[in-house]
């Protein structure tokens, strides 16, 4: 019926023909309409308009992403994927390290191991060697680096 009117509006308001809607009291106005000047007056006047792109609406993924700037939404079971993959390996070794080394030298400045036993566990903390704080004070404990220990 009105398949011309649609054609000519959809390509002047470049969109699809879905998208072009008609206002229902002006039918008889859009009928006689013919020519694409006759639709551009039409669509100045309000009697043509272009429908919104009906496309996913971003509110839930921004109200999902302020939860967890709050820390929310985080646990277990929104994770995916391993440790390693939410932690890059460089953040990890930067806090792994800091432990290690904060721990040896508490134990230089408590002076329960020597100097000596102080820049072997720097450096092999350094070169990677303990994978984690505890792994370092088994080691000192195994090894008998600790002066004051009670055994």
């Amino acid at each position: 019926m009105l398949d011309v009117q649609r054609r000519l509006a959809a390509s002047i308001l470049k969109c699809g023909e879905n998208r072009v809607r008609f206002d229902p009291g002006r039918t008889d106005d859009i009928k006689e309409s013919i020519t694409k000047s006759d639709i551009r007056a039409l669509i100045s006047n309000g009697a043509i308009t272009k429908r919104r792109l009906l496309n996913t609406s971003r509110f839930w993924a921004r109200k999902s992403k302020g939860q967890k700037s709050l820390g929310k939404q985080k646990g277990p079971g929104s994770r995916k994927g391993k440790k390693t993959a939410r932690l890059e390996p460089k953040r990890r070794w930067i806090n792994n390290i800091r432990l290690q080394r904060n721990f040896i030298k508490l134990l230089r400045v408590k002076n329960t191991i020597t100097s000596a036993a102080y820049h072997e566990l720097y450096f092999k903390s350094k070169g990677g060697f303990f994978r984690s704080l505890r792994h370092l004070k088994t080691y000192t404990q195994e090894r008998g680096f600790l002066k004051n220990e009670k055994n």
